[in-house]
């Protein structure tokens, strides 16, 4: 795809030779050549499309290297350079090639059965394939999903693609979305297809693009929510698909919504976060008339110790796809193209401050008409509702709608086969209105239940070998792919987190809900440092188990860092690293120690999460170097 103002590579291929015998025809018959001819590059309109032909010899100028790049993109480029930076691989790769312009060559490489090489790898993520090799020889498959809304038929039709072309399977991911693993190369260009045919978008869903717009799971049928946000994720999301300009940016960028209702959707762990917020004449906000603002946060970035942080700005509802505009044109102009650990959002807001950034957003509001959007205010100007249930995406829960109920069903840390996913879709069609929901804990819901069916509804569940209700440790259970099919993990994370969850369940009864997240390497794609324990893979060397190894030899085995305190919602906080390089064989029972020292401290049947503000973890793990060696109940 071309940007406006741009002719491809091919076109002005023809126009350069078409000028360059146009002089040589005028030559011949002693004419002069036509000002700024092929020889010296020509800028010349046609169809009211402005573009520029540049010489293909001789020094490259800055047009001649982004021949195909938008404008922001290409000047983003130019800038780095002019400052005597050196472009990351990843961004010469887009200047020299358009990812969304990929099929043909995916097509090419299927019908060869192989798999892209160098930075086509990068590229081809463009379309949501990722080459996932040395973990598997094999695609992963990442879709795009607004606000987690599915329907039955697109679960069938995704049953028949794993079956035909993948594992088998499909996997919930944490930002309420979905992948396809194990998918060979000769079947790149079918999955595509087929997902297509579904009306299942890929575009996008990888590389340095804008991921899967995240919204309030329980959205429109939640009684306690301030707003519906699955409608405003859905608009924001075809505003993205259909803008050359959002693509390729210095880095990947998330956004999510809130309504303030029962299920957060981790809206401060995002580069852009909505918060629906009230305004009332009671509390003196003159800017703005009572009723249902956005309160707009940015750069949080986890896995880099970062929550998105309170602008202060409130924005309409209806004014929230201009600011994700606004916000992601001035990222693009300052984003950093020449280092990609510092690439996020939260990067350039460090380097400018939030009052020069907003100052930049203003700039680009204005250029498209858009004035005095933006409104400041102060904290006493608006409430923030804390409705946040930790239970309320497993189990079954009461709509809004009379008579009408919605049941969460629990997955082993998100993962579907095709045989769950054909039966998940008859419980939906069956007893539900054909829509299903996916959440950012890796579970799903199935709403709109008459209450009188729900007896028929959880045994249909179990006869899937599934479940509506979870145990403590199973409820707030997250964990990303591992080892076993991701070449950056540390660890194989699903069938760790599976084995975590069972030891506990095993020693401990608990009323309230602990979140535990396993991550397989610093890309947190399991977000550990917010979970109420946290899990990160690391290599831990350890003595030999070789018995013919010498006294001193050591091996290298599957270990954790283990954070604690970590949380989200109305005070957010990065778990504290509190054990190091913990052999994955001794982390049960680490995990286990932590747990027994929460029951014995804690206050009355004060929750995890508040217990875990105030208590000093470092001291305690100080006084207990070997938590290994802990006595355990039950154990």
């Amino acid at each position: 795809m071309n940007a406006p103002n741009e002719f491809s590579r091919e076109q002005q291929a023809y126009f350069q030779g078409l000028l360059l015998g146009t002089d040589v025809a005028r030559k011949v018959k002693n004419l002069p050549v036509l000002s700024g001819s092929a020889s010296q590059g020509v800028n010349f309109q046609l169809g009211g499309i402005a573009s520029s032909v540049m010489p293909s010899a001789g020094g490259a100028t800055a047009a001649s290297k982004t021949t195909w790049l938008p404008k922001i993109h290409a000047d983003a480029q130019d800038q780095f350079e002019a400052a005597g930076k050196t472009l990351v691989a990843e961004e010469k790769a887009k200047r020299e090639k358009n990812g969304l312009d990929m099929w043909s060559e995916i097509g090419e490489r299927a019908a060869k059965g192989e798999f892209p090489k160098g930075t086509d790898i990068f590229l081809t993520k463009y379309h949501g394939l990722f080459f996932v090799a040395p973990a598997q020889n094999s695609f992963m498959c990442r879709m795009r999903l607004p606000g987690g809304i599915i329907q039955s038929h697109q679960f069938r039709g995704l049953a028949d693609i794993a079956d035909n072309f993948a594992g088998g399977y499909a996997d919930i991911t944490t930002r309420a979305n979905l992948q396809l693993r194990e998918i060979s190369a000769s079947n790149a260009l079918n999955v595509l297809m087929g997902l297509r045919d579904l009306g299942i978008v890929t575009q996008g869903s990888g590389a340095d693009n804008i991921r899967n717009v995240t919204a309030s799971t329980l959205s429109g049928i939640d009684s306690t929510e301030l707003i519906e946000t699955i409608p405003l994720a859905r608009d924001l999301h075809y505003h993205i698909l259909h803008r050359p300009e959002f693509y390729g940016l210095p880095r990947k960028f998330n956004i999510a919504y809130d309504g303030s209702g029962r299920m957060t959707s981790l809206a401060e762990t995002n580069d852009i976060s909505f918060h629906a917020v009230s305004v009332s004449e009671e509390q003196g906000n003159v800017q703005l008339p009572s009723g249902v603002y956005f309160l707009l946060g940015l750069g949080g970035i986890t896995g880099h110790g970062d929550f998105a942080r309170s602008t202060g700005v409130l924005v309409r509802p209806s004014d929230t796809l201009a600011v994700c505009d606004a916000v992601l044109r001035t990222f693009i102009k300052h984003g950093d193209r020449t280092d990609r650990k510092k690439a996020r959002l939260k990067y350039v807001l460090d380097a400018f401050g939030f009052d020069k950034f907003l100052s930049e957003m203003e700039k680009e509001l204005t250029d498209r008409k858009q004035e005095n959007i933006l409104k400041k205010v102060s904290k006493e100007q608006f409430t923030q509702p804390q409705n946040i249930d930790r239970w309320a995406h497993v189990g079954v829960h009461r709509q809004k709608q009379e008579r009408l109920c919605y049941t969460g069903v629990v997955l082993p840390v998100g993962r579907m086969t095709s045989l769950q996913l054909r039966g998940l879709a008859e419980i939906a069609d069956t007893y539900g209105t054909g829509e299903i929901r996916l959440t950012v804990w890796q579970n799903l819901l199935i709403p709109h239940i008459e209450e009188s069916n729900l007896p028929d509804v959880c045994q249909a569940i179990g006869d899937l070998g599934l479940t509506v209700e979870a145990s403590t440790f199973r409820a707030g259970l997250v964990a990303c792919t591992g080892s076993a099919g991701c070449k950056f993990a540390g660890a194989d994370t699903k069938a760790n987190a599976m084995e975590l969850s069972a030891y506990l369940e095993s020693r401990f009864e608990i009323d309230s809900p602990i979140n535990i997240h396993v991550t397989g390497c610093h890309h947190s794609c399991a977000q550990h440092a917010i979970g109420d324990i946290g899990l990160i893979a690391t290599k831990v060397e350890v003595p030999s188990n070789d018995v013919d190894a010498e006294e001193c030899d050591t091996e290298m085995v599957d270990g954790y860092h283990i954070l604690l305190g970590g949380t989200t919602g109305e005070d957010p906080r990065i778990g504290s690293k509190v054990f190091e390089s913990i052999a994955w064989d001794e982390c049960p029972r680490v995990v286990a120690s932590v747990i027994e020292c929460y029951l014995a401290n804690r206050n009355g049947s004060e929750p995890f999460d508040t217990f875990a503000k105030t208590f000093d973890w470092a001291t305690w793990a100080a006084m207990n170097p070997n938590p290994v060696g802990i006595e355990i109940g039950n154990d």
